[in-house]
């Protein structure tokens, strides 16, 4: 009797690169509100690890997922966010800057390339990588080769990223399953749970970055920094909010995004009036 074929590539699996130390991502990856576990990944980056209960229990697609949560960090604070994510199927990463529009690209299970190559060269320029050199080396990932699958075109990717100064904790590997990256990033001795605390911990945090350089955006630090950007995260958040609504089928992760930026910018202004600063 014939059997549905089963899934040839790896489970559904993501991780979050944030051009920021672990200090400054807490606060704002609290918003997130998913269970996630925070860690070092080099000097001026952190990575987070989430437990991926969207993809596991609700059907939803890891790429939709994570391209919203990236957004919804990304616009929450003055750095980048790289999403990396695989499943059966494909393999790809997102980079989420500000308010400019994401930019990624995608690798068939397999390792054949399905995006396009400019991708490559703005994601070069938005992280700073050499636009001669690393570039050659990013183009490298975007050109077929029978022996790399999917999650090995994202170690490439990482492997570029070491010049800027990535470096991934040891079994925080692309394409590993998620039981694996959590019992991995648990043991590191630096790594921290991120759930949402509500704002009387949220609040207990500033004093841990108010006074870091990433401080005067954090939505607690108070100031015209930060009042200005929780104002730019609620007139973003609500076009985004209500086209995500409409979309059938695509859109929940990004009405997810837009809830959140909501969420974000309101709470930001909320403290700002009830903590006023001398």
């Amino acid at each position: 009797m014939p059997t549905e074929a089963e899934p040839t590539g790896p489970a559904p699996g993501a991780l979050l690169l944030c051009r920021a130390v672990p200090g400054a991502v807490g606060p704002v990856a609290h918003l997130l509100r998913e269970p996630m576990r925070l860690t070092r990944a080099g000097d001026d980056w952190s990575v987070l690890v989430p437990e991926g209960r969207p993809w596991r229990d609700g059907g939803e697609p890891v790429d939709r997922v994570v391209t919203g949560w990236a957004t919804a960090l990304a616009v929450g604070a003055p750095w980048p966010v790289l999403a990396l994510w695989w499943d059966a199927d494909h393999a790809g990463f997102t980079l989420a800057y500000g308010f400019r529009r994401p930019v990624g690209f995608v690798w068939l299970a397999s390792g054949v390339p399905a995006g396009e190559d400019e991708a490559m060269r703005t994601f070069a320029a938005r992280v700073g990588l050499d636009p001669v050199l690393d570039l050659q080396a990013l183009e490298q990932l975007t050109k077929p080769d029978a022996g790399t699958d999917g999650p090995a075109r994202l170690r490439g990717l990482l492997a570029v990223l070491a010049r800027v100064g990535v470096s991934m904790p040891p079994g925080l590997t692309p394409g590993a399953p998620a039981e694996r990256l959590g019992e991995a990033v648990a043991v590191l001795p630096d790594s921290r749970s991120v759930e949402w605390p509500g704002l009387r911990e949220a609040v207990a945090e500033r004093g841990t970055v108010e006074h870091s350089r990433l401080g005067p955006w954090l939505p607690w630090a108070g100031g015209p920094r930060a009042r200005a950007l929780a104002l730019a995260q609620v007139a973003g958040g609500v076009p985004l909010l209500a086209w995500g609504l409409r979309r059938r089928g695509g859109g929940l992760g990004w009405a997810a995004a837009g809830a959140l930026l909501l969420a974000h910018g309101a709470l930001g202004l909320a403290y700002d009036l009830t903590h006023p600063r001398d």
